[in-house]
């Protein structure tokens, strides 16, 4: 694990895994503000800009594979190879997109907007299909918790709706979600 002011060791490429980016709250709840998967550098703005790390970092899978380098090692190696500079340009938008449509849901929507988001953004970012056409996504209610920024309790009554009307499937390794169409349907009608 990393935390806010830790001396970083470089730059991390993750090659397998997942690892959480997040905060803690001044109540004490920690809020994920991104989830890193194989293909992705981090931290970027530390490397580039030298900015001071805030968060924290932390596996959220039992593997994890990084490979470390020092910072100017890989904004070399970033300058010389812009077919992965592009790639890491791309990942920074589509996680762009993903923030402001997030913040969107924190400031105009209810809880069960939140939740909706979160769960359509874990199911294009980490589901896994499955031989019935449906969405397995690796994540627990505490995990949506966390990246909804809503009480674990919360999660769970919302969860129990969706469920109720066939949105998803929770089980005790995750959720399936068979229609992510309904899901955005649902979720543009909430915001």
């Amino acid at each position: 694990m990393i935390a806010p002011d830790d001396q970083l060791p470089g730059v991390f490429y993750l090659a397998e895994g997942r690892v959480s980016q997040y905060d803690i709250t001044a109540s004490g709840v920690e809020v994920v503000v991104n989830v890193f998967k194989p293909g992705a550098f981090f931290p970027m703005s530390w490397a580039i800009n030298k900015t001071t790390n805030r968060y924290f970092f932390e596996a959220s899978t039992k593997v994890v594979v990084v490979h470390v380098v020092p910072p100017a090692d890989a904004l070399t190696f970033l300058q010389d190879n812009p077919d992965v500079t592009f790639d890491l340009l791309a990942r920074v938008y589509r996680g762009a997109d993903g923030l402001l449509r997030r913040m969107a849901h924190l400031m105009g929507g209810d809880a069960q907007s939140r939740l909706l988001f979160e769960v359509l953004n874990a199911a294009y970012r980490f589901g896994e299909f499955q031989p019935d056409g449906r969405l397995f996504v690796p994540l627990k209610e505490p995990d949506l918790a966390r990246h909804s920024g809503l009480a674990r309790e919360t999660v769970n009554r919302n969860m129990q709706a969706l469920k109720k009307d066939g949105l998803l499937e929770v089980t005790h390794k995750g959720f399936l979600v068979s229609d992510t169409a309904r899901i955005e349907a649902r979720l543009g009608q909430e915001l």
